[in-house]
């Protein structure tokens, strides 16, 4: 069951396809990307043996598909890394992974590619194909294992409820190959269809609404943030975006606010996905067709939650005992299905506390409605507990955003001596900063007076990490209890 065999595939049935483009330009064709990866992986083998890791710390750029399947063809597990990391967290990432080879740059790949061309090797389903590190918000990053039926699963529940791939559609690869966009890969590869990487190797918003107007059916991973920029950049510029098929959003939460004016630039070309490196792009999606369903009667309330479980799998809330809880409730969001991860990495005891009874315990709280959709509250470590009441900082976020001079907002308890936890909210302005008075009536007027935040911390900028998401640790490390 190698996942390169859809490379083989897919080369053996139409060589001259394109499969990658590098901005508007054809780079290589099906059979031409094929012959590469034969000649890595031999030149891997020649060092390596079946089941050993590699790790690619690269930024985007053609070279690391070729050497992602190089590594599957060669029957070897893939250790992608962020390049944008520091050199210590790579490092550590390697030595913790025990990767017996890094590539780092292109030329590494040219190299390889001189190599004498083996023939596929086989892998069992439950081989390890791809490690993956989460973005370690809270500390070491912790390595998933993923298999090839794991990541087969996974691009199955792409195309039974997320959206339809054609021959002729294309992916984009303005996020790291690394995270959700390069997991997502093979959606577009299974299909015989092509990847087109930026010129750039990232994300630029000019550019990518450029390569809109180059390439048509195009579809892209994307964090929020990401689109966000987007859809203000093509709001500006009056760009139509008229390429795009799909943009599908997740990694962090969307707010509604910028969810709508995503749909102002692009309209209903967007779908959300939530899933973790541990279920890897598979929890929950939430289709264009309900994005689109503007008529119905609770279409807000959807447009707020994730959408409904992926065909592939079963989602269930629980409290902290294990027993399910009923509709509208909060617990634990908890997922079992062949796309779960075996484990973690060498970290038996986190592999214990993630993997329970058979279900993945996700560490997010969320409550589920009648219908079945999912609409998540918070990582259960970013719970506020004030006077013995819970505070889910998203909800207070969804309210702040609502004030057109907040562009950003993030909320986060402060231990406090009366109250056990206080709310603090950190505002990134849009223009002049609006006053307390005004963003105190707004919570007021939306959301329970114990939720309102104490205090508004006015900063430049939030703190994030290489995948767009709030480090929420940080803004609490610059509060003295009060």
């Amino acid at each position: 069951m190698n996942l390169a065999s859809w490379l083989a595939r897919a080369a053996r049935a139409d060589p001259a396809a394109p499969a990658i483009y590098l901005g508007a330009s054809p780079w290589a064709s099906y059979g031409e990307l094929a012959a590469r990866a034969a000649a890595v992986a031999g030149a891997l083998r020649s060092e390596l043996s079946p089941g050993d890791r590699v790790a690619i710390a690269m930024k985007n750029g053609p070279e690391y598909l070729v050497a992602m399947y190089g590594i599957w063809w060669a029957g070897l597990a893939a250790v992608p890394v962020n390049a944008k990391l520091h050199a210590k967290e790579v490092e550590f990432i390697v030595s913790d992974s025990g990767a017996r080879r890094l590539i780092a740059a292109p030329g590494d790949v040219e190299r390889l590619a001189r190599g004498a061309p083996i023939a596929l090797a086989e892998a069992a389903p439950e081989a390890l194909a791809w490690l993956f590190y989460t973005s370690g918000t809270t500390g070491r990053p912790k390595g998933a294992m993923l298999s090839h039926r794991n990541l087969a699963q996974m691009t199955y529940a792409y195309f039974l409820d997320v959206d339809a791939v054609s021959t002729r559609g294309r992916l984009l690869h303005a996020a790291p190959l690394s995270h959700g966009s390069g997991l997502y890969n093979f959606t577009h590869l299974a299909r015989g269809a092509a990847q087109v990487i930026p010129e750039s190797g990232g994300f630029e918003a000019d550019e990518v609404l450029g390569l809109l107007e180059v390439h048509g059916d195009v579809s892209f991973f994307a964090a929020p943030t990401i689109v966000k920029r987007l859809a203000d950049t093509a709001i500006a510029s009056g760009a139509r975006a008229t390429g795009l098929q799909t943009i599908v959003y997740g990694g962090g939460p969307m707010y509604v606010a910028d969810l709508e004016r995503a749909t102002t630039a692009f309209g209903h070309r967007l779908a959300q996905i939530y899933g973790q490196g541990e279920s890897p792009m598979t929890i929950t999606a939430l289709s264009k067709a309900h994005h689109a369903d503007v008529g119905h009667p609770r279409h807000r309330e959807r447009l707020a939650s994730v959408g409904l479980p992926h065909s592939v799998v079963q989602v269930s809330l629980r409290d902290p005992e294990g027993r399910e809880v009923p509709a509208g409730e909060v617990g634990e969001v908890c997922v079992r299905g062949d796309v779960v991860m075996s484990g973690y990495w060498n970290n038996p005891e986190g592999t214990a506390s993630a993997l329970r009874d058979g279900w993945l315990w996700t560490g997010d709280l969320g409550a589920m409605d009648a219908d079945g959709f999912l609409t998540l509250k918070d990582r259960s470590k970013d719970l506020i507990v004030s006077g013995g009441s819970n505070i889910y900082p998203r909800e207070v976020e969804e309210v702040l955003l609502r004030h057109p001079a907040v562009a950003e907002a993030s909320v986060v308890g402060r231990a406090d001596p009366e109250w056990g936890e206080s709310v603090v909210a950190f505002i990134v302005a849009r223009g002049a900063r609006p006053a307390a008075e005004e963003l105190d009536r707004l919570c007021l007027d939306h959301i329970a007076r114990f939720k309102r935040p104490k205090e508004y911390r006015f900063v430049e900028q939030l703190p994030k990490n290489n995948y767009g998401k709030v480090v929420k640790s940080e803004l609490r490390a610059t509060m003295e209890p009060k």
